[in-house]
């Protein structure tokens, strides 16, 4: 097929989404062109109203189309479990058995992407703690290595102001046979095993 200028540009702006590659783009863009031209309008108007409505809560940092989200007003800050995206902040609202705050950090420590504790929400939560009084941070950041380092970073920063600080626990999933879980999650397991 011939190049086709607008087409391409079309594939290169779904490409620039994350986890998008070029035939995932390219069958993106021929549904677009399939589209009724009133689809279209209705699909790009739901992106634009999304940018132009969407923030984030002042209080959590969060998305919201509000000053203060819906889980800010409803959850009280005794409890905060701390999350590095929104992305896992909307998973754990799903939790039924978790009722407290959330608070989004907006990434992590990682000085190979030149992110510092400053460029992340580390300050806001220190102040937050201290104005709701908050008893526990429970640090649910990714286990890896940037999560960990927050992590722990957060928990030197916290302790000292009374407050418990915990981490999610970590381990084998739910219905996994042992056979196919690798060592690394198998020696978390065992050192975060609980009495029974």
């Amino acid at each position: 097929m011939a190049n086709i200028d607008s087409l391409e540009k079309l594939i290169s702006a779904f490409r620039s989404l994350p986890g998008v590659g070029y035939k995932t783009a390219q069958r993106y863009a021929y549904s677009i062109l399939n589209m009724t031209d009133e689809d279209v309008k209705n699909f790009s108007s739901a992106m634009l109203n999304a940018k132009d409505k969407v923030k984030f809560c002042e209080e959590c940092g969060n998305y919201s189309e509000t000053k203060i989200c819906e889980n800010c007003m409803k959850n009280s800050a005794e409890i905060i479990c701390v999350v590095a995206e929104p992305k896992d902040a909307t998973i754990l609202e799903k939790l039924r058995n978790f009722n407290g705050a959330l608070h989004v950090l907006h990434g992590c420590i990682n000085p190979l992407e030149h992110k510092s504790p400053n460029d992340i929400r580390i300050r806001e939560l220190v102040a937050r703690v201290q104005k709701h009084h908050t008893k526990e941070v429970i640090m649910a950041t990714n286990p890896d290595v940037t999560g960990d380092t927050t992590a722990y970073y957060i928990a030197e920063l916290l302790k000292p102001l009374g407050v418990k600080v915990t981490r999610i626990a970590q381990g084998v999933s739910m219905g996994t046979d042992l056979e196919y879980a690798d060592e690394v999650t198998l020696n978390r397991a065992m050192e975060l095993r609980n009495d029974l």
